[in-house]
């Protein structure tokens, strides 16, 4: 299985003491990336937002720069808001990424969990669905075909037109990404595109059977399961200590998601409710290098995934301490689920819901 991390490369909403902004907050990504690399992590995952309190508004740059300060590792939208964006400018962007890095580039593309990106970029939101839909059918034939000739109903055609630099790999990896859409996740399997899930919040093992959508889907469009790789992407945090994880993480997680939930209605968040969420069972994979291990494992035994992404720099996280976790997660916590999953553990059955 795959380790990774990802990030929306978060800075401070308002200047003020102890505020990141931007400049210190990109130097600090690199650093991330560089070490993660460094640390033998598998991939390294970059957010695009278009909101005061994100700066990666252009990943591919950033994934650029990181770059030429790795060897290994793979780098990756996480994920490309396709929905607003032009797939020949993705493509042409994502590929110029692979040449530079040798052949390490991914587009993990989405609709985006934010809207920002659609009044920005002039489009309807009454269209979400049909642009994403339109929008990925071009962005795999351009990946497919050097020349493309290509119609639809909200972007303007293309006629025997080619899309260049091609990339460095023969074929770009283009991960589809979701929050829990059983049609989102239908339609990458019949696509036969992996699938990445993002799970932030409830009980994960309830998201199982939308892996059982995507699989049945991909079966039922001819494309064999077992040839398309499938995600885990959440939220955690590693230290030498559980409680100094848990000390450290949730002040600055819990800051962001009581931002976002009083933009969306939801209620605040506690530390009982923090605490609650880093059990077992819960979403947060939060704790010292045996316990998150533990966990990943144990996910690991219900969904079968191939990549584990965990997203630890939320918030004004100290650099520092992002830092020790990440070398903790490389060295700590990968040789254990490395050694365990290699055991070929097969996925059970969900609980029912």
């Amino acid at each position: 299985m795959e380790l990774g991390l990802y990030t929306f490369a978060d800075v401070s909403p308002e200047p003020g003491p102890g505020a990141i902004g931007a400049h210190e907050r990109l130097r600090n990504l690199i650093e991330e990336i560089e070490l993660a690399d460094q640390v033998g992590l598998d991939v390294f995952g970059l957010g695009e937002h278009h909101r005061p309190d994100y700066v990666a508004s252009a990943p591919v740059v950033a994934l650029a720069a990181a770059a030429e300060r790795t060897r290994r590792i793979k780098l990756t939208s996480a994920v490309t808001v396709l929905s607003s964006d032009d797939p020949v400018r993705v493509f042409q962007q994502f590929a110029t990424l692979d040449l530079l890095s040798g052949g390490r580039a991914e587009i993990m593309a989405g609709r985006g969990s934010f809207i920002e990106s659609f009044p920005l970029f002039g489009y309807n939101l009454e269209d979400y669905d049909e642009l994403f839909a339109e929008k990925l059918d071009l962005l795999l034939a351009i990946r497919d075909h050097v020349k493309v000739t290509w119609s639809g109903r909200l972007r303007a055609p293309i006629n025997d037109r080619g899309v260049y630099p091609r990339p460095f790999q023969d074929k770009l990896p283009i991960w589809i990404a979701i929050g829990g859409t059983p049609q989102s996740a239908a339609r990458a399997g019949a696509l036969g595109l992996p699938l990445a899930l993002a799970i932030i919040g409830g009980e994960p093992a309830r998201f199982a059977p939308l892996f059982d959508i995507y699989r049945e889907a991909a079966k039922r469009a001819g494309n064999d399961p077992a040839d398309l790789a499938t995600s885990l992407n959440v939220h955690g945090f590693i230290a030498e200590t559980t409680d100094q994880a848990a000390d450290d993480f949730y002040g600055p997680q819990a800051e962001v998601m009581n931002r976002i939930g009083r933009e969306r209605g939801w209620g605040p968040t506690s530390r009982a409710h923090f605490d609650q969420s880093r059990g077992p069972n819960g979403a947060l994979f939060v704790g010292n290098p045996e316990q998150v291990a533990e966990k990943i494992v144990a996910q690991h035994r219900i969904f079968g995934n191939d990549r584990f992404l965990l997203q630890m720099a939320i918030g004004t996280m100290a650099h520092a301490k992002t830092m020790k976790a990440i070398e903790l997660y490389g060295t700590k916590v990968a040789p254990i689920v490395r050694k365990e999953t290699a055991k070929a553990i097969p996925a059970v059955a969900a609980p029912a819901a």
